[in-house]
């Protein structure tokens, strides 16, 4: 079950979410994706303990080609912390917790 925290975006709303001052984490998924659905647990629970604090968000790239197409995602999980509109940084592939935390302290 998704977490209640975790925000599910388009294409539509994607500009006006990154642009918030409030860091933006956005994981870039398919449901058939195996890595994907790994890592989701570990997405849900930073949406947890970030929340306030940074916006966790998930765009699923076979309902939204134009985002990911814009960023130039060619492979998945791709997660890009936003703060801005800007990109601050990148990870790639399936990745552990600590990982994650230090993509996202590198907005703050």
């Amino acid at each position: 079950m998704a977490s209640e925290k975790v925000q599910q975006l388009t294409d539509a709303e994607f500009d006006a979410v990154i642009k918030s001052e409030q860091p933006t984490l956005v994981d870039f998924w398919a449901p058939w994706c195996g890595p994907c659905k790994a890592i989701g647990p570990v997405i849900e629970d930073l949406a947890v303990e970030y929340d306030g604090k940074v916006t966790i968000a998930k765009m699923n790239v076979d309902d939204n080609p134009a985002t990911p197409g814009k960023f130039g995602i060619r492979a998945i999980p791709t997660l890009i912390l936003f703060k801005n509109g800007q990109v601050v940084d990148q990870i790639t592939g399936s990745v552990g917790k600590a990982q994650l935390v230090a993509l996202i302290d590198k907005a703050n």
